[in-house]
Protein backbone atom coordinates (compact mmCIF):
# COMPACT_ATOMS: atom_id res chain seq x y z
CA UNK A 1 0.00 0.00 0.00
CA UNK A 2 1.33 3.60 -0.34
CA UNK A 3 2.53 5.04 2.72
CA UNK A 4 2.82 8.89 3.13
CA UNK A 5 6.58 8.63 4.03
CA UNK A 6 7.28 6.81 0.82
CA UNK A 7 5.09 8.96 -1.60
CA UNK A 8 4.94 5.66 -3.50
CA UNK A 9 3.90 2.04 -3.85
CA UNK A 10 6.67 -0.11 -2.81
CA UNK A 11 6.98 -3.94 -2.11
CA UNK A 12 8.60 -3.94 1.22
CA UNK A 13 5.66 -4.12 3.01
CA UNK A 14 5.33 -7.67 2.13
CA UNK A 15 8.56 -8.51 4.62
CA UNK A 16 6.52 -7.77 7.52
CA UNK A 17 5.52 -10.06 10.27
CA UNK A 18 2.61 -9.94 13.24
CA UNK A 19 3.39 -9.27 16.94
CA UNK A 20 3.36 -5.70 16.16
CA UNK A 21 5.24 -5.68 12.45
CA UNK A 22 4.49 -3.36 9.89
CA UNK A 23 0.42 -3.32 9.89
CA UNK A 24 -0.89 -1.88 6.89
CA UNK A 25 -3.94 -0.56 8.52
CA UNK A 26 -2.94 2.92 9.37
CA UNK A 27 -4.00 4.75 12.24
CA UNK A 28 -5.02 8.45 13.48
CA UNK A 29 -4.12 10.94 15.53
CA UNK A 30 -5.78 10.65 18.52
CA UNK A 31 -3.31 12.57 21.31
CA UNK A 32 -3.39 15.65 21.65
CA UNK A 33 0.61 17.53 22.99
CA UNK A 34 0.97 20.60 24.21
CA UNK A 35 4.21 22.40 24.18
CA UNK A 36 6.39 23.16 27.82
CA UNK A 37 8.56 25.66 28.91
CA UNK A 38 11.51 24.26 29.46
CA UNK A 39 13.82 24.54 32.86
CA UNK A 40 17.38 26.44 32.89
CA UNK A 41 19.05 22.87 34.32
CA UNK A 42 18.51 20.40 31.53
CA UNK A 43 19.94 17.33 32.05
CA UNK A 44 23.30 16.75 30.45
CA UNK A 45 23.81 14.82 27.10
CA UNK A 46 25.05 11.66 27.11
CA UNK A 47 26.41 9.57 30.15
CA UNK A 48 28.83 10.84 32.98
CA UNK A 49 31.45 7.98 32.28
CA UNK A 50 31.72 6.78 28.57
CA UNK A 51 32.78 3.58 26.43
CA UNK A 52 35.29 3.90 22.99
CA UNK A 53 33.31 4.55 20.11
CA UNK A 54 33.85 3.02 16.35
CA UNK A 55 35.77 6.11 14.44
CA UNK A 56 32.96 6.57 11.86
CA UNK A 57 30.74 7.48 14.49
CA UNK A 58 33.13 10.46 15.97
CA UNK A 59 31.78 14.25 15.15
CA UNK A 60 31.98 15.75 12.11
CA UNK A 61 34.57 17.79 11.07
CA UNK A 62 32.73 21.80 10.69
CA UNK A 63 36.16 23.88 10.23
CA UNK A 64 35.08 25.32 7.11
CA UNK A 65 30.95 25.47 7.02
CA UNK A 66 29.33 26.44 4.06
CA UNK A 67 26.64 28.29 6.30
CA UNK A 68 27.23 30.24 9.54
CA UNK A 69 23.85 30.97 10.83
CA UNK A 70 23.50 34.71 12.59
CA UNK A 71 26.44 37.17 12.29
CA UNK A 72 27.21 36.95 16.89
CA UNK A 73 23.59 38.89 17.99
CA UNK A 74 20.90 36.05 19.29
CA UNK A 75 18.66 38.22 16.75
CA UNK A 76 20.65 37.17 14.16
CA UNK A 77 19.73 33.50 14.23
CA UNK A 78 16.40 34.05 13.14
CA UNK A 79 13.84 30.71 12.15
CA UNK A 80 14.28 31.99 8.61
CA UNK A 81 18.46 31.60 8.55
CA UNK A 82 17.94 28.09 9.79
CA UNK A 83 15.28 26.97 7.20
CA UNK A 84 17.56 28.75 4.31
CA UNK A 85 20.89 26.75 5.49
CA UNK A 86 19.28 23.49 5.86
CA UNK A 87 17.67 23.85 2.09
CA UNK A 88 21.28 24.74 1.09
CA UNK A 89 23.02 21.98 3.06
CA UNK A 90 26.63 21.58 3.65
CA UNK A 91 28.02 22.11 6.67
CA UNK A 92 25.83 24.62 8.58
CA UNK A 93 26.87 26.35 12.27
CA UNK A 94 25.69 29.36 14.29
CA UNK A 95 27.09 32.58 15.65
CA UNK A 96 23.90 33.59 17.97
CA UNK A 97 26.51 34.99 20.44
CA UNK A 98 27.92 33.72 23.58
CA UNK A 99 24.51 32.37 25.56
CA UNK A 100 22.23 29.57 24.73
CA UNK A 101 20.30 30.18 21.96
CA UNK A 102 16.55 28.89 21.28
CA UNK A 103 15.41 29.33 17.82
CA UNK A 104 11.71 28.76 17.53
CA UNK A 105 10.86 27.31 14.00
CA UNK A 106 7.87 28.76 11.90
CA UNK A 107 8.06 25.72 9.68
CA UNK A 108 10.04 22.58 9.28
CA UNK A 109 13.62 22.20 7.64
CA UNK A 110 13.85 20.07 5.14
CA UNK A 111 16.60 18.35 3.16
CA UNK A 112 17.26 18.84 -0.20
CA UNK A 113 18.02 15.61 -1.84
CA UNK A 114 19.41 16.76 -4.83
CA UNK A 115 21.88 19.44 -2.49
CA UNK A 116 25.34 18.37 -0.87
CA UNK A 117 25.14 14.82 -0.16
CA UNK A 118 26.87 15.34 3.21
CA UNK A 119 24.74 17.70 5.47
CA UNK A 120 26.18 18.58 9.16
CA UNK A 121 23.91 21.00 11.74
CA UNK A 122 26.69 21.75 14.87
CA UNK A 123 25.00 23.68 17.33
CA UNK A 124 27.93 24.54 19.34
CA UNK A 125 26.34 22.98 23.11
CA UNK A 126 24.60 26.15 22.92
CA UNK A 127 21.50 25.95 19.94
CA UNK A 128 18.31 24.86 20.88
CA UNK A 129 15.69 23.95 17.79
CA UNK A 130 11.95 24.40 19.21
CA UNK A 131 8.84 22.35 16.93
CA UNK A 132 6.66 24.92 19.24
CA UNK A 133 4.29 21.78 19.81
CA UNK A 134 2.84 22.43 16.07
CA UNK A 135 5.09 20.97 13.87
CA UNK A 136 8.55 18.26 13.57
CA UNK A 137 11.84 19.73 13.37
CA UNK A 138 13.69 18.28 11.10
CA UNK A 139 12.40 16.27 7.93
CA UNK A 140 14.72 13.93 5.12
CA UNK A 141 12.46 11.93 2.78
CA UNK A 142 15.01 10.26 -0.24
CA UNK A 143 12.20 9.29 -1.87
CA UNK A 144 9.70 12.30 -1.94
CA UNK A 145 9.95 13.84 -5.11
CA UNK A 146 8.85 17.41 -4.00
CA UNK A 147 12.43 17.12 -2.34
CA UNK A 148 14.22 16.08 -5.15
CA UNK A 149 14.35 12.63 -6.31
CA UNK A 150 18.26 11.50 -7.46
CA UNK A 151 18.01 8.34 -7.95
CA UNK A 152 15.29 5.88 -9.78
CA UNK A 153 15.98 3.05 -6.73
CA UNK A 154 16.15 6.30 -4.33
CA UNK A 155 16.26 2.94 -1.27
CA UNK A 156 19.35 2.59 -2.63
CA UNK A 157 21.06 5.74 -2.67
CA UNK A 158 23.39 6.59 0.53
CA UNK A 159 22.75 10.05 0.75
CA UNK A 160 21.94 12.41 1.65
CA UNK A 161 24.35 11.49 4.55
CA UNK A 162 23.03 13.79 7.84
CA UNK A 163 24.84 14.56 11.09
CA UNK A 164 23.13 16.65 13.91
CA UNK A 165 26.28 17.41 16.46
CA UNK A 166 26.11 19.74 19.69
CA UNK A 167 22.16 20.44 19.55
CA UNK A 168 18.96 20.23 21.32
CA UNK A 169 15.50 19.52 20.16
CA UNK A 170 12.57 20.20 22.00
CA UNK A 171 8.49 20.88 21.32
CA UNK A 172 8.76 18.77 18.19
CA UNK A 173 5.35 17.94 16.95
CA UNK A 174 4.82 14.81 14.38
CA UNK A 175 1.19 14.29 13.71
CA UNK A 176 1.29 12.47 10.17
CA UNK A 177 2.07 8.40 9.95
CA UNK A 178 5.36 9.49 8.92
CA UNK A 179 6.10 10.09 12.65
CA UNK A 180 9.15 11.54 14.39
CA UNK A 181 8.49 14.51 16.76
CA UNK A 182 11.68 16.15 16.34
CA UNK A 183 13.79 14.59 13.18
CA UNK A 184 12.37 12.12 10.32
CA UNK A 185 15.04 10.86 8.39
CA UNK A 186 13.78 8.24 5.72
CA UNK A 187 16.54 6.56 3.40
CA UNK A 188 20.28 7.98 2.74
CA UNK A 189 21.74 7.91 6.50
CA UNK A 190 21.75 9.30 9.80
CA UNK A 191 24.30 10.27 12.50
CA UNK A 192 22.94 11.67 16.08
CA UNK A 193 26.34 13.23 18.14
CA UNK A 194 26.16 14.89 21.73
CA UNK A 195 22.69 15.57 21.56
CA UNK A 196 19.33 16.12 23.48
CA UNK A 197 15.71 15.38 23.02
CA UNK A 198 13.10 16.98 25.63
CA UNK A 199 9.33 16.79 25.29
CA UNK A 200 8.71 15.91 21.60
CA UNK A 201 5.80 13.46 20.59
CA UNK A 202 4.27 11.57 17.63
CA UNK A 203 0.70 11.46 17.76
CA UNK A 204 -0.57 9.36 14.85
CA UNK A 205 -1.27 6.07 16.29
CA UNK A 206 -1.01 2.76 14.60
CA UNK A 207 1.03 -0.95 15.08
CA UNK A 208 4.16 0.86 13.39
CA UNK A 209 4.13 4.16 13.39
CA UNK A 210 5.85 6.36 15.97
CA UNK A 211 9.14 7.79 17.56
CA UNK A 212 8.65 10.38 19.59
CA UNK A 213 12.10 11.79 19.03
CA UNK A 214 13.45 10.10 16.06
CA UNK A 215 11.94 8.04 13.00
CA UNK A 216 13.97 6.21 10.70
CA UNK A 217 13.16 4.25 7.67
CA UNK A 218 15.88 2.69 6.06
CA UNK A 219 16.58 -0.72 4.16
CA UNK A 220 19.46 -2.07 5.49
CA UNK A 221 21.60 0.81 5.42
CA UNK A 222 24.91 1.68 7.47
CA UNK A 223 23.27 1.69 11.22
CA UNK A 224 22.34 5.21 12.49
CA UNK A 225 24.41 6.37 15.20
CA UNK A 226 23.47 7.66 18.37
CA UNK A 227 26.60 8.98 20.80
CA UNK A 228 26.60 10.74 23.90
CA UNK A 229 23.08 12.10 23.69
CA UNK A 230 19.91 12.44 26.00
CA UNK A 231 16.43 11.44 25.29
CA UNK A 232 13.93 12.61 28.02
CA UNK A 233 14.68 13.10 31.40
CA UNK A 234 12.42 13.72 34.63
CA UNK A 235 8.73 14.45 34.54
CA UNK A 236 7.37 15.84 30.96
CA UNK A 237 10.93 15.73 30.06
CA UNK A 238 10.27 12.94 28.17
CA UNK A 239 9.55 12.04 24.68
CA UNK A 240 6.23 9.80 23.62
CA UNK A 241 4.80 8.33 20.46
CA UNK A 242 2.56 5.22 19.86
CA UNK A 243 5.68 3.24 19.37
CA UNK A 244 9.16 4.43 20.17
CA UNK A 245 9.15 6.69 22.88
CA UNK A 246 12.03 8.16 22.26
CA UNK A 247 13.34 6.38 18.98
CA UNK A 248 11.44 4.33 15.91
CA UNK A 249 12.78 2.07 13.44
CA UNK A 250 11.35 0.34 10.53
CA UNK A 251 13.93 -1.71 8.64
CA UNK A 252 16.72 0.57 10.42
CA UNK A 253 19.53 -0.39 12.87
CA UNK A 254 20.86 1.45 15.74
CA UNK A 255 24.13 1.38 17.05
CA UNK A 256 24.01 3.21 20.50
CA UNK A 257 27.12 4.70 22.72
CA UNK A 258 27.36 6.34 26.21
CA UNK A 259 23.35 7.70 26.23
CA UNK A 260 20.35 7.58 28.20
CA UNK A 261 16.78 7.49 27.89
CA UNK A 262 14.28 8.70 30.77
CA UNK A 263 11.03 8.86 31.17
CA UNK A 264 10.04 7.88 27.66
CA UNK A 265 6.49 6.40 26.94
CA UNK A 266 4.06 5.01 24.35
CA UNK A 267 0.70 6.46 24.28
CA UNK A 268 -1.07 3.68 21.56
CA UNK A 269 -2.31 0.58 23.00
CA UNK A 270 -2.87 -3.63 22.11
CA UNK A 271 0.01 -4.01 19.48
CA UNK A 272 -1.54 -4.83 16.03
CA UNK A 273 -5.05 -5.36 16.68
CA UNK A 274 -7.22 -6.20 13.52
CA UNK A 275 -9.25 -2.64 14.12
CA UNK A 276 -8.03 -0.28 11.62
CA UNK A 277 -6.95 3.53 13.24
CA UNK A 278 -5.72 1.60 16.37
CA UNK A 279 -2.69 0.15 17.42
CA UNK A 280 0.58 0.39 19.33
CA UNK A 281 1.90 0.92 22.69
CA UNK A 282 5.37 -0.83 21.87
CA UNK A 283 8.91 0.22 22.84
CA UNK A 284 8.72 2.74 25.52
CA UNK A 285 12.21 3.89 24.57
CA UNK A 286 13.13 2.19 21.52
CA UNK A 287 10.89 0.40 18.85
CA UNK A 288 12.74 -1.18 16.09
CA UNK A 289 11.11 -3.56 13.28
CA UNK A 290 11.39 -5.50 10.34
CA UNK A 291 14.32 -8.08 8.77
CA UNK A 292 18.28 -8.86 10.03
CA UNK A 293 18.42 -6.31 12.64
CA UNK A 294 20.79 -4.82 14.46
CA UNK A 295 20.60 -3.22 17.63
CA UNK A 296 23.49 -2.22 19.43
CA UNK A 297 23.54 -0.77 23.00
CA UNK A 298 27.06 0.44 24.77
CA UNK A 299 26.79 2.52 28.11
CA UNK A 300 23.44 2.77 28.05
CA UNK A 301 20.95 4.01 30.68
CA UNK A 302 17.22 3.45 30.06
CA UNK A 303 15.41 4.55 33.18
CA UNK A 304 11.77 4.85 34.20
CA UNK A 305 10.72 3.98 30.80
CA UNK A 306 7.00 2.80 30.05
CA UNK A 307 4.88 1.25 27.42
CA UNK A 308 1.52 0.23 27.02
CA UNK A 309 1.90 -2.97 24.78
CA UNK A 310 5.06 -4.60 24.55
CA UNK A 311 8.62 -4.02 25.88
CA UNK A 312 9.08 -1.60 28.24
CA UNK A 313 12.35 -0.10 27.38
CA UNK A 314 12.99 -1.88 24.16
CA UNK A 315 10.83 -3.35 21.25
CA UNK A 316 13.39 -5.72 19.12
CA UNK A 317 11.50 -7.51 16.33
CA UNK A 318 13.46 -9.15 13.35
CA UNK A 319 10.88 -10.36 11.87
CA UNK A 320 13.03 -13.24 9.67
CA UNK A 321 14.80 -14.32 13.33
CA UNK A 322 17.99 -13.39 12.12
CA UNK A 323 18.41 -10.23 13.40
CA UNK A 324 21.48 -9.84 16.57
CA UNK A 325 21.13 -7.99 19.92
CA UNK A 326 24.48 -6.82 21.68
CA UNK A 327 24.40 -4.57 25.02
CA UNK A 328 27.39 -3.88 27.24
CA UNK A 329 27.39 -1.81 30.14
CA UNK A 330 24.48 -0.70 30.04
CA UNK A 331 21.33 -0.17 33.08
CA UNK A 332 18.00 -0.97 32.75
CA UNK A 333 16.06 0.48 35.79
CA UNK A 334 12.46 1.08 37.02
CA UNK A 335 11.47 0.45 33.49
CA UNK A 336 7.38 0.02 33.63
CA UNK A 337 6.19 -2.79 31.54
CA UNK A 338 2.87 -2.75 29.98
CA UNK A 339 -0.48 -4.75 29.55
CA UNK A 340 1.46 -7.21 27.08
CA UNK A 341 3.32 -9.64 27.71
CA UNK A 342 6.54 -11.10 25.34
CA UNK A 343 9.62 -10.36 27.24
CA UNK A 344 12.45 -13.06 27.02
CA UNK A 345 14.88 -10.64 28.74
CA UNK A 346 13.01 -8.42 31.05
CA UNK A 347 12.64 -4.54 29.83
CA UNK A 348 12.99 -5.96 25.82
CA UNK A 349 10.15 -7.69 23.68
CA UNK A 350 11.88 -9.70 21.19
CA UNK A 351 11.85 -13.43 19.84
CA UNK A 352 13.39 -15.55 22.07
CA UNK A 353 15.18 -17.23 18.91
CA UNK A 354 16.91 -13.85 18.12
CA UNK A 355 20.85 -14.16 18.64
CA UNK A 356 21.57 -12.02 21.37
CA UNK A 357 24.77 -10.92 23.80
CA UNK A 358 24.33 -8.80 27.06
CA UNK A 359 27.24 -8.53 28.53
CA UNK A 360 27.65 -9.32 32.50
CA UNK A 361 28.14 -5.75 33.25
CA UNK A 362 24.42 -4.60 32.18
CA UNK A 363 22.10 -4.27 35.12
CA UNK A 364 18.58 -5.12 35.11
CA UNK A 365 17.04 -3.19 38.23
Amino acid sequence: MTQGWLGRTVGLWTLCGALGGCSGSGGTANTSFTPMAMPDDLPPAGTADSVDIPVTALPADTSTPTTVVGSGTPETCTAQAFLDAVATGGVITFNCGAAPKTIELTATAEINNLGAHEIVIDGGGLVTLSGRGTHRILYQNVCLRRLGWATSDCWGQDFPRLTLQNLTFINGLADDEDGGGAVHVAGGRLKIVNSRFFHNASTYAGPDEGGGAVRVVQIQAEPVFIVASTFGGAGDLGNSAANGGALSGLFANFHVYNSTFVNNHTTACCGNPVTSGTGGGSGGAIYMDGNLLRLELHNVDLTDNSCRAHGSAVFFVSNDHKGILTITDSLFRNNAEGEGNWYPEKDISMHADTQRSISTNTIFE
